[in-house]
């Protein structure tokens, strides 16, 4: 999938601290529209925390977040705006407990957004059949498999017709056999031209759906290459040792 020249996000000198730890020290990373952007790292190293930094989940302390040209900190943005065009698919699914599918799917676009419910309607009932979930409209969170809770989450997010969708290791709370129905969704979204920063530890699937990958450790970005050269020839010793760890 070739992404376009043209850049929806421009991250600069990007730091954050919790307390006296600093979490992210002076990423430097952009985004090009219709890119996949996999972002790899040992736990702890800041992948998350720079996910919720763009979503405006995080409040940074230096540098700026530049989508579509313009500082999300400018004093005329409104930060809920952002979330909309900037989605995020969280590990943990978020869905309401006493709503149902179609419930869950129609209140952003509807509350939040102020469109028509025939439209959202319409386009949720589509993007369900998409993920093999046309027929669970009607049912409740708790009568779902956790695979489909997240394609659930992944469909509440497209609703939103968002420009960039950030995924939060959308499969580690997943039973092994439920992942693949989920990376599946996310490769076809691939296939469509979504632009996407996903955060994952499943190698095999990076390797497949990545533009680009990033390889952060300790709160900065070490490596930065196609999927191949990353995977067959790593330029740096920690990621060589990141590597080993792993079958793929």
């Amino acid at each position: 999938m070739e992404a376009s020249k043209e850049v929806l996000l421009n991250i600069k000198n990007l730091h954050k601290n919790f307390g006296d730890r600093g979490v992210l020290k002076g990423i430097d990373l952009v985004l090009h529209k219709g890119e996949v952007l996999v972002i790899l790292g040992p736990s702890g190293c800041g992948k998350s925390t720079l996910l919720r930094c763009v979503n405006g989940l995080e409040k940074t302390n230096q540098g700026d977040i530049i989508f579509q040209g313009k500082s999300i900190y400018d004093k005329d943005i409104k930060m809920r705006e952002i979330r909309q065009k900037i989605g995020m698919v969280f590990q943990s699914y978020d869905l309401f407990a006493h709503m149902t599918v179609i419930e869950n799917i129609l209140l952003g676009p509807m509350k939040s957004q102020k469109r028509e419910k025939e439209e959202v309607l319409a386009l949720a009932r589509m993007l369900l059949e998409k993920v093999g979930l046309g027929d669970r409209e009607n049912s409740y969170p708790r009568e779902l498999s956790g695979g489909q809770k997240q394609r659930v989450a992944i469909v509440r997010s497209l609703c939103m017709n968002p420009d960039i969708i950030l995924f939060d290791e959308v499969t580690a709370a997943l039973d092994p056999e439920m992942v693949r129905e989920v990376l599946e969704v996310i490769l076809n979204l691939a296939k469509q031209g979504m632009t996407m920063m996903i955060v994952t530890h499943e190698m095999n699937f990076a390797k497949s759906v990545a533009d680009r990958i990033i390889f952060m450790d300790e709160g900065v970005i070490v490596e930065e290459s196609s999927p191949t050269e990353f995977f067959e020839n790593p330029k740096t010793e920690r990621a060589k040792q990141f590597l080993n760890k792993f079958e793929y």
